[in-house]
């Protein structure tokens, strides 16, 4: 039975892989160009690695927002202030950096309010920024503070730290909780929108991609060991059913692009368009049950 399934797989994989490759070929000048994105929950927020590119998002509520940098090394120092694009949103976001707790002498003053800020889009999240003013410059070893004000302390902002981007498998899952988090409380819009982007396309590409590939394998496996029974046939459902699995397909990819962006919705999803285009239920072929139109 191994020796079967061994055949099969390999007359499948090869295209699998390749357009796999295409999809991970796209998607990778966005990934590369990536903050790892984090949402601000307190208002104190440790730093690690400070020279690797994260941005953090936040919205300040009547008290500065203090981020904190603990390094026994020099680094590279990179900071920026960023704003949302959206309506209402004021460019009056500021920051101070310091060093060993020394409020007299600042390293830094980023003053927002009088800076001529610059719209910028940023294709990972497929959102529009106003980006602020940055400080740049190699710091000696000690502890950092970066403190987040606005005349109100009232405003939304990103704070951009580090410029080396670094963006593995890991960071791409926890993005994929955390843009439709930012597209609806962050920038006012619905996350639908992340589908503009090429990792937000691209996921259901290669989600859609795995699960026609499951579906191929796991039909010519029932094929190759069920020839001679219901469970082994070609197409199994009739018109109706390739109809309503093609509805499936479609409520699952909308409830998961306007919801979570969730890979396993997004999954199913493919697999349900698979089974309506190729007229064959994966339930019914292991139930032996078939509902194809006698001729």
């Amino acid at each position: 039975m191994l020796t079967k399934i061994y055949k099969v797989i390999p007359k499948i994989l090869p295209m699998t892989l390749l357009a796999l490759f295409v999809s991970l070929f796209t998607l990778a000048p966005s990934l590369a160009s990536a903050h790892q994105p984090r949402i601000t929950e307190s208002r104190l927020t440790q730093v690690p690695n400070p020279e690797i590119s994260k941005a953090y998002y936040g919205e300040l509520t009547g008290e500065p927002d203090v981020y904190v940098i603990k390094t026994s090394e020099p680094f590279d120092f990179y900071v920026n202030v960023l704003v949302p694009d959206i309506a209402g949103q004021k460019k009056d976001v500021s920051a101070v950096v310091i060093k060993d707790g020394n409020v007299e002498k600042p390293l830094a003053v980023l003053d927002g309010i009088p800076f001529e800020w610059k719209k910028f889009y940023e294709p990972f999240g497929a959102d529009s920024y106003w980006q602020g003013p940055e400080y740049k410059a190699r710091a000696d070893a000690g502890i950092y503070e970066i403190r987040v004000t606005s005349p109100n302390d009232d405003s939304k902002y990103s704070l951009a730290i580090g410029e080396i981007e670094k963006f593995d498998g890991k960071e791409g899952l926890g993005a994929l909780t955390i843009i439709p988090e930012l597209k609806k409380d962050f920038f006012d819009k619905s996350p639908i929108g992340f589908i503009a982007s090429p990792f937000g396309w691209g996921l259901i590409v290669v989600m859609f991609i795995l699960a026609f590939t499951a579906g191929f394998i796991y039909r010519a496996i029932l094929k190759k060991f069920a020839k001679n029974s219901p469970r082994g046939v070609a197409k199994n459902i009739g018109k109706p059913d390739r109809l309503l699995r093609a509805a499936i397909g479609v409520g699952l990819l909308l409830w998961a692009i306007t919801t979570s962006w969730s890979p396993i919705l997004i999954f199913f999803s493919g697999f349900a368009f698979f089974e309506a285009i190729f007229s064959w239920c994966g339930f019914y072929a292991a139930m032996g049950k078939n509902m194809c139109p006698v001729e």
